[in-house]
């Protein structure tokens, strides 16, 4: 099923892997068994199998080991936070989402972890060490910001959750582009590629518009391709189930139109990049790796699909069957508009 669905989303941009991939494969496993990320049969398996370094070494192919290694640990810290915020009981908890969040920014500011601290945080405050010795004062509070953008999405995704609602589609989408982690890390692409965006462009509206493209990108090829994951633990932060209850589309014609709907993004992001003006030379050449990174993410996210074990259920449901047990086990949830 993954390669039929992978096949009906418009991918014109080369994909590439970082030479390193080989090395990555080891390392990481090792970090996250050094800091006890997985405690549990369960949620090594589910690591092993979701193959994170073939998603960063396809993210960021032509960046030197060191910054590839973090980049792949700032993709498997965060996944492994989203897997918390998905699927534990902190999903229908914004209160108690809100209160680890808000020390991950501690410690992200320089606060240092305590043997109080969870593994989680332990991971962060590596992570901030290593990225902080590599990049600018500068870059690490614009960093710092999405990191903080992103945290406010999960909390309002569990907000969300608690109410026992599904969304509309705008209030999906405002979510959903924090919490799926696209500016967060478009900025990381940055850091493992040794480039800063200027000021001049990171303000710039056709620049912001082009981004805001390239995240929904990423958000609606994750969705197609999650959606019997979210089905299967009753979440609805998902557009392929948001056009399922809201527009009462079959879930087969829901999966079609999010997958048009990628399509249409994808082309609108290309009719985009060719309507640029020119900046000036220096500036052209600084977008253009910028739109490079961007490609890259796209293309890179999009065959990780393809190898990715991240999003089978543990059923091994078939679609008609997904949509049989979503709406058994979720008769609570209330398609209503928020």
């Amino acid at each position: 099923m993954k390669e039929l669905l992978s096949s009906d989303l418009y991918c014109p941009f080369s994909s590439h892997i970082n030479e390193h991939v080989d090395v990555l494969e080891e390392y990481a496993l090792e970090w996250v068994m050094r800091f006890n990320l997985l405690n549990n049969k369960p949620s090594y398996k589910r690591f092993c199998k979701s193959k994170f370094f073939l998603l960063a070494a396809s993210a960021y192919p032509n960046c030197d080991l060191e910054e590839l290694k973090i980049g792949n640990d700032w993709l498997s810290w965060v996944f492994i936070w989203d897997d918390q915020c998905d699927m534990s009981e902190f999903k229908k908890q914004p209160e108690a989402l809100k209160l680890f969040q808000q020390r991950f920014i501690e410690i992200l500011k320089g606060s240092e972890p305590t043997r109080q601290d969870i593994p989680i945080n332990h991971a962060l405050a590596d992570l901030r060490q290593r990225t902080r010795e590599r990049t600018s004062e500068k870059w690490f509070n614009y960093f710092l910001y999405c990191f903080e953008q992103y945290c406010h999405g999960c909390v309002e995704e569990a907000a969300i959750r608690a109410q026992g609602i599904v969304p509309d589609i705008d209030t999906y989408m405002r979510c959903r582009r924090f919490s799926v982690g696209g500016y967060l890390f478009l900025t990381v692409s940055e850091f493992c590629n040794n480039y800063m965006l200027s000021d001049v462009l990171r303000n710039n509206e056709i620049v912001k518009k082009i981004e805001l493209i390239t995240i929904d990108i990423l958000a609606w090829c994750n969705d197609v391709f999650s959606a019997s994951r979210e089905m299967e633990s009753g979440d609805v932060h998902n557009l392929v189930l948001v056009l399922h209850y809201l527009q009462q589309l079959p879930l087969n014609k829901a999966i079609n139109r999010a997958a048009d709907m990628h399509n249409e993004k994808v082309k609108a992001l290309i009719d985009l990049e060719a309507s640029i003006p020119s900046f000036g030379e220096y500036l052209d050449v600084e977008l253009a790796k910028y739109i490079s990174i961007m490609h890259s993410w796209i293309s890179g996210n999009l065959n990780w699909y393809s190898l990715t074990g991240r999003y089978e259920t543990i059923e091994k449901l078939d679609i008609v069957n997904c949509e049989v047990h979503f709406q058994l086990s979720n008769k609570q949830i209330s398609p209503l508009y928020l």
